[in-house]
């Protein structure tokens, strides 16, 4: 039973995890993000790779790039344009910090 089990606990955290990057991917582009931001090379802000790279050993990377997205952000890449606060609720600022984290 227990090695039923497993491969199906492991198939449904890939598809939450799937569906979870779709959504943030879909946030990221419906919304102002794409007016600063791509996900390869630097636009107005960082690359997005770039911010996932900085932010890949801290545990509390997607609860702070929540945070950055809702609220905004000045000063963490140098005297480049701060980043204003978003329109973007609670729930998808995390779902888009979530996606972020994995690029």
């Amino acid at each position: 039973m227990k090695k039923v089990l497993l491969p199906i606990a492991v198939l449904s955290l890939a598809v939450s995890f799937g569906s979870l990057a779709n959504e943030g991917e879909a946030i990221f582009k419906s919304n102002s993000c794409v007016g600063c931001h791509t996900v390869d090379s630097q636009l107005v802000g960082p690359a997005l790779s770039a911010v996932a790279e900085r932010y890949a050993d801290d545990e509390n990377a997607v609860e702070t790039l929540a945070d950055h997205i809702k609220n905004g952000s000045q000063g963490r890449w140098g005297s480049a344009m701060p980043m204003g606060p978003n329109a973007v609720t609670e729930e998808e600022a995390t779902s888009l910090a979530q996606w972020i984290v994995t690029l």
